[in-house]
C-alpha cells in the first residue's frame, strides 16, 4: 500500500512528521508518497523526509496513493484525481458536515474519520481531538496574554506591586484544563466552571477554585463534550458567570456540544459589564462561539473589551501540534494493519466508530 501525505492548504501542521514515517513503514511495511514541501510550514524540510519518502508533485500524490491522510479532507477537485476506491483519513467532522458520508460514498471512497474516534482510555492514544485540545487551551492563555494591557503574575517592584490577573475558564475538558495549568504556572488567580461535577477535583488539583451552579443534566454518556442544558440552569449559570465576568482579567471559553451549535455562555451584556481592557478568546468560535459577540477568525473590541474568535489555535503551533496528530495517526493505523496487511476490523470499536463510510448490514 502507498499512503500520500500532502501539504496543508489551510494550515501549517502535517499529518506525519519524519520520525513517525520511519515506525510507519518498518512496523505496517507501506510506501510513503509526500508531497515536496508538505511538512516545510511546520518546520520539517524536504531533507528530514528524504530517507523514507518518495517526494513527488501534489498531483503524482493523489494520483498514485492507496490511501491519503491528512489533517483537513481534500477539497472536492482533488478528490476527482484520486485513484477509484481510495481510502481517505483526515478530520471530517460528520457532525458539523452532514453531507460528507454520502458524497464520499457516492465517489467510491472509503474514510476514517479521526474526530468520530471514542474519548475512551483504550483510545486515548489515537485522540486528535484531545491532542489538539490540549495545545489550544495552552495557546489560549498566551493569545490572552499577549492582548492583555497588565501582567499576569503579581509583581512587587519598587515602582509598587502589581496584584495577579484573575482568569476565568469555562469549560474544565482539556483544553479548559490545559488554559487552567497554563494560566497558573504564570501567576494568574484562576477560576473555573464545568457543568460536569467529575471536573471539580480536577481544577482544585490544578490550584484553581471551581465555580459551581446546581442542577447540570449528567453528561457521562457525552464522550467528553457538554451535553444540552435546561433553559433554568442556563439562566442560573448565566447569572454566575457574568458575576465572575466583571471582576476577570481574561476569560477563556471552550464549551462545545457535539452536533450543535455551540451554548451561550456570555451574552452581549456580560461582555459590556466586563473591565476595559479585559479579553474573552472564544475556542467554540467555529460551532458559533460561547460568546454572543465572537466572531470565527476575528480579533474585535466590543466596548473596550478584546474579542479573540479561534477554534483552532492548535495550527499556530504548527511543529509540536505535528509531533502529536502524526503520534495520534500512527497510533490508529496501527489497528488498521495486521501482519502487514491493511484488514481493517469492522467488530473493533475503535475502527468501527470511525469509518464513516462503512456499509450498514441493511444495506
Amino acid at each position: 500500500m502507498k499512503i500520500g501525505i500532502l501539504r496543508e492548504t489551510k494550515d501549517k501542521r502535517i499529518a506525519l512528521i519524519p520520525d513517525t514515517i520511519r515506525k510507519v513503514k518498518k512496523e505496517l511495511g507501506v510506501d510513503i508518497l509526500m508531497e515536496q514541501g508538505a511538512g516545510v510550514a511546520a518546520s520539517f524540510p524536504d531533507v528530514t523526509y528524504e530517507e523514507n519518502t518518495q517526494i513527488l508533485s501534489r498531483g503524482d500524490v493523489l494520483a498514485q496513493a492507496d490511501m491519503i491522510c491528512s489533517v483537513h479532507p481534500l477539497e472536492e477537485d482533488e478528490l476527482a484525481q484520486l485513484q477509484k476506491e481510495c481510502w481517505l483519513i483526515s478530520l471530517f467532522q460528520p457532525f458539523a458536515d452532514e453531507t460528507i458520508t454520502n458524497r464520499l460514498m457516492e465517489k467510491g471512497f472509503q474514510a476514517f474519520s479521526l474526530d468520530m474516534i471514542p474519548r475512551t482510555t483504550l483510545a486515548q492514544s489515537m485522540d486528535v481531538l484531545s491532542s489538539m485540545a490540549s495545545i489550544a487551551g495552552y495557546r489560549a492563555v498566551l493569545t490572552a496574554a499577549q492582548h492583555l494591557p497588565r501582567y499576569l503574575p503579581m509583581m512587587i517592584t519598587a515602582a509598587g506591586s502589581i496584584r495577579p490577573a484573575k482568569v476565568l475558564v469555562l469549560g474544565a475538558g482539556v483544553a479548559g484544563l490545559q488554559a487552567i495549568a497554563t494560566a497558573r504556572r504564570m501567576g494568574a488567580m484562576v477560576e473555573a466552571f464545568d457543568v460536569r461535577k467529575a471536573a471539580k477535583e480536577e481544577v482544585e488539583s490544578l490550584g484553581a477554585k471551581f465555580v459551581e451552579v446546581e442542577g447540570a443534566k449528567d453528561d457521562t454518556a457525552a464522550g467528553g463534550y457538554a451535553v444540552a442544558q435546561s433553559e433554568d440552569f442556563i439562566k442560573r449559570q448565566r447569572a454566575e458567570v457574568q458575576a465572575r465576568a466583571t471582576k476577570c482579567d481574561i476569560l477563556i471559553t471552550t464549551a462545545q456540544v457535539r452536533g450543535r451549535k455551540a451554548p451561550i455562555l456570555v451574552p452581549a451584556t456580560t461582555v459590556e459589564q466586563m473591565k476595559p481592557g479585559s479579553v474573552v478568546v472564544d475556542l467554540a468560535a467555529s460551532t458559533g462561539g460561547n460568546c454572543e459577540l465572537t466572531q470565527d477568525n476575528q480579533v474585535i473590541q466590543h466596548k473596550g473589551v478584546t474579542i479573540v474568535g479561534d477554534s483552532n489555535l492548535a495550527a499556530g503551533m504548527a511543529q509540536d501540534a505535528s509531533v502529536l496528530f502524526s503520534n495520534n495517526l500512527f497510533n490508529f493505523l496501527k489497528i488498521l494493519f495486521k501482519d502487514k496487511q491493511f484488514q481493517p476490523d469492522a467488530d473493533n470499536e475503535i475502527i468501527r466508530s470511525a469509518w464513516i463510510t462503512r456499509p450498514t448490514k441493511e444495506a
